[in-house]
């Protein structure tokens, strides 16, 4: 099993899948690094040679990923919410911050709905 940046890479998956499973690399940046390293991107992840995994090692230094990247972004964050932007107050507000509707939908970011009960309304 090829573990590369601190992630078990599956056996059974195409080498430029399985690269995916790495937090910041997609479908392009995988064909990319391949390319560059000179590897077939069809080659499953269990066959890849130490040489390879080197070479795909070495390709990944150039990119930041994993621990760098979720670094990055939380500093990026919090940066906007110190600074007291928009974005920021979104971010901090736990509500879509690219300008969304949260009338309807934006379940995804605002959670699970919660029933809000009326006033009984007395009758004469």
């Amino acid at each position: 099993m090829a573990r590369i940046s601190g992630v078990n890479l599956p056996n059974e998956k195409r080498i430029a899948i399985a690269l995916t499973y790495v937090y910041g690399i997609g479908r392009p940046l995988s064909l990319e690094i391949l390319i560059k390293a000179g590897i077939d991107p069809e080659t499953k992840a269990k066959d890849l040679t130490v040489d390879q995994e080197n070479a795909i090692r070495k390709e990944l230094e150039l990119n930041m990923v994993e621990g760098d990247l979720r670094r990055k972004r939380q500093l990026d964050i919090k940066r906007l919410q110190d600074i007291g932007s928009y974005r920021g107050f979104r971010h901090r507000k736990n509500l879509p911050a690219r300008g969304q509707r949260t009338k309807t939908n934006a379940r995804t970011k605002r959670g699970k709905r919660h029933t809000v009960a009326n006033k009984k309304i007395e009758s004469k």
